[in-house]
């Protein structure tokens, strides 16, 4: 690779060269860091392309006034520049978001050399923002001469933690699929009113702290819907098949009731036939009902506040609401509708939504609705006595056909996707067909579109786990049409990604939980443990890699495990604990295909990894000689509460003694990923009334709620 190339690689945060999980060292093919350059807006081919581009990355920085963004962490000074015309004054000041003007900024030596910018010498100067700022987004001033410009100043927390209403105790949550937790009144897919029901439940029964949800993010609202809550068409907006229809207030005035019942009723009728979630069927019904319930007049009160949304959601929800109703009317897929509705500030969208003002306010309603059954969900839980309530999951990213693809286009890079180099795990690597954010845009616009996508997912929410949290400080970019081990990874600014993160979640009293699973860079889970945000165990993944046990690593021991973390026993891309006893887990995997080892090799260190885990429950106390599955399943639990982790949970799946997975990695329709009903130990699906009197369910859930209601014993 010539030194330009490695230069202006390096300038974008694009990796030439990483360290894989066996930790060889891996060069970086030369044709995909000109890929993903290409993706930044860069052409790099030739070496006059890569010196053109150095000498326009250069102008570009001393042509800026100020930093395109200043991000400051509370309880420490913030050096920054500022560039003026050479030997002309630079008065700099602080205006706070409150509209109030801070003192304090102080300038300090800076001895770079001018800069020749067209015939103007741009001199640098440096300044220092002091340590007690207040945390928020406030703006710094510049003014030189008849010259004026300001930048974005965001101060983040030191340090997050738990929320003053969590204190110094631990807690313990269950793990749900919601589409999954079905009742008696549900349409065939678990809903936002079985949501609130089950929180009550685990919280006023069993003293849960909280209730952490698989991502409720919206998906295509047309046929088929996308089954991955991984793969949204938005991650700022809710899927509307998880409305309780009965549970809208206009439903009471709803003269053709007997028509919603019906449509429930033939739902249910065919939910029961089938053995997978048919999210199809139940959103064409559901869908239905909601156009009857949108067509009833509100009162004025009720008018008042669906307008307060509106304006508080502003042009946001006006670019989902229009992408929805195009999607109806052209298909999920924006890149193949006609030219000129592939922007959203093009004319013809404004044409469409002009003419179609009822279909795309339909949109807007059922977000609207959804905010208000998200937010009785959150009250009732934490009245039901939850210290955090419903805790929401994030994905990583966006279907590349969908909605927010649509609307950030400009803050997103095409050209590649988002996934995950080769691991243990997956050894071909991961393409998660997701387009990232650029990191240079983010910036460009100050974290605008990522401010509002978390404060939007913690608007109702006592805390949110971050999915592969490694990817707000790298994230492997993969050219389009090249398999991920061409990839590489381009890094992120993590100060100011985890900072804003804190500062939202801050200002939302809520916890954060990273998904630092994987391959990591060590450094980065001291940082996150630094910065307050918890990290993830698994307990088949604790394993102490320093020990002398052979091939098979033992068991990591449960007093060294970390403290700000979630602990559980599995998680959702492994089989539930029953079936991962059984070995559920390497018999898939053969029986798709995905295995790189014979399985007998493979089932032979399923066996010794199992063996290992029960030799510790043995030395631990926690199991008998002759225990069955489910004492053994009730150990594993027992085991987390040793642990001095702050939060733990207990998958539903496992409270009610499941055993299906409810995705397996590497595959798409293979297996029916993200459309497993909960079910009970003899495969029958399980409503969730049977949840509430189940005696396994009510066994683990004490399990662990005798281990929160003191301190663990290490």
């Amino acid at each position: 690779m010539t030194a330009s190339l490695g230069e202006l690689a390096g300038r974008f945060g694009i990796a030439t060269e990483y360290e894989d999980w066996t930790g060889r060292r891996v060069v970086v093919p030369e044709s995909t860091v000109v890929a993903v350059l290409a993706a930044f807006g860069v052409p790099a081919r030739t070496e006059s392309e890569r010196a053109a581009a150095l000498a326009a990355h250069e102008r570009r920085y001393w042509a800026r006034p100020l930093p395109v963004t200043i991000v400051a962490r509370a309880g420490t000074e913030t050096k920054f520049w500022v560039h003026v015309t050479d030997g002309h004054p630079a008065e700099v000041w602080l205006r706070l978001e409150d509209g109030t003007v801070h003192g304090g900024i102080r300038q300090i030596d800076n001895f770079t050399a001018p800069f020749d910018l067209d015939g103007r010498r741009v001199g640098e100067a440096s300044f220092v923002l002091p340590a007690d700022l207040p945390l928020g987004y406030h703006r710094v001033h510049l003014r030189s001469g008849q010259d004026e410009a300001s930048t974005a100043l965001i101060v983040t927390p030191d340090w997050l933690g738990l929320p003053e209403r969590v204190g110094a105790r631990r807690t313990w949550g269950l793990a749900a699929q919601l589409y999954s937790v079905r009742s008696e009144r549900s349409w065939g897919v678990g809903d936002l009113t079985d949501l609130t029901d089950l929180a009550v439940w685990a919280a006023s029964a069993h003293g849960a702290g909280y209730l952490l949800v698989n991502p409720l993010h919206a998906a295509t609202p047309v046929e088929p819907m996308e089954p991955s809550p991984y793969l949204p068409s938005s991650r700022r907006f809710v899927n509307p098949l998880y409305l309780r229809v009965e549970a809208i207030d206009e439903f009471g005035y709803l003269r053709k009731r007997g028509r919603v019942w019906r449509l429930r009723d033939d739902v249910r009728k065919h939910a029961a036939r089938i053995d997978t979630i048919d999210r199809d069927t139940a959103w064409a019904a559901k869908r239905k009902a909601l156009r009857l319930v949108y067509r009833v007049p509100r009162s004025a009160g009720r008018e008042l506040a669906y307008a307060a949304y509106r304006a508080r959601e502003g042009a946001a929800l006006d670019d989902f609401a229009a992408w929805c109703a195009l999607a109806e009317k052209y298909g999920g897929d924006w890149h193949q509708w006609p030219r000129g509705l592939q922007h959203p500030a093009g004319e013809e969208v404004a044409e469409f939504v002009a003419k179609h003002a009822a279909r795309v306010d339909f949109h807007r309603w059922l977000q609207w609705q959804l905010d208000e059954q998200l937010g009785a969900a959150q009250a009732r839980a934490v009245a039901a006595g939850m210290a955090l309530g419903i805790m929401h999951d994030l994905a990583v990213g966006v279907h590349p056909n969908g909605a927010d693809a649509w609307a950030l286009q400009d803050t997103l890079a095409l050209g590649v996707t988002a996934g995950a180099p080769p691991d243990e795990f997956n050894q071909l690597g991961q393409d998660w067909s997701q387009p990232p954010w650029r990191p240079d845009r983010l910036e460009e616009q100050e974290y605008q579109p990522f401010r509002v996508l978390i404060r939007s997912v913690l608007r109702h929410a006592g805390g949110v786990r971050v999915d592969h949290i490694i990817g707000l400080f790298r994230l492997w970019w993969i050219p389009s049409g090249a398999p991920p081990t061409d990839g590489t990874y381009v890094r992120y600014d993590h100060e100011a990604m985890i900072g804003i993160l804190a500062l939202e979640a801050h200002r939302a009293e809520a916890v954060v939980v990273g998904e630092d699973l994987g391959t990591v860079q060590p450094w980065v889970r001291d940082y996150l443990r630094a910065r307050g945000v918890l990290g993830t165990s698994i307990l088949w993944f604790e394993l102490d890699r320093d020990s002398d046990g052979g091939p098979t690593p033992r068991p990591l021991p449960a007093e060294r495990w970390r403290e700000y973390c979630l602990s559980s026993v599995t998680t959702h891309d492994l089989p539930p604990t029953a079936g991962y006893l059984a070995d559920e887990h390497v018999r898939l995997r053969d029986s798709l295909g995905l295995l790189t080892r014979p399985v007998d090799t493979e089932l032979a260190a399923a066996q010794a990894e199992r063996a290992a885990w029960l030799a510790e429950l043995r030395r631990a106390g926690l199991l008998g000689k002759h225990a069955d599955l489910e004492e053994t399943v009730v150990a594993l639990h027992e085991y987390l509460g040793r642990t001095p982790s702050r939060l733990l949970g207990l998958a539903l799946t496992d409270a009610v003694g499941d055993r299906r997975t409810q995705n397996q990695p590497g595959t798409t329709d293979e297996y029916p990923n993200w459309r497993v009903p909960l079910s009970g130990p003899d495969g029958r699906p399980m409503l969730l009334e049977e949840v509430f009197t189940d005696r396994r369910a009510a066994r683990l859930a004490e399990t662990l709620r005798a281990h929160t209601a003191a301190e663990p014993s290490c």
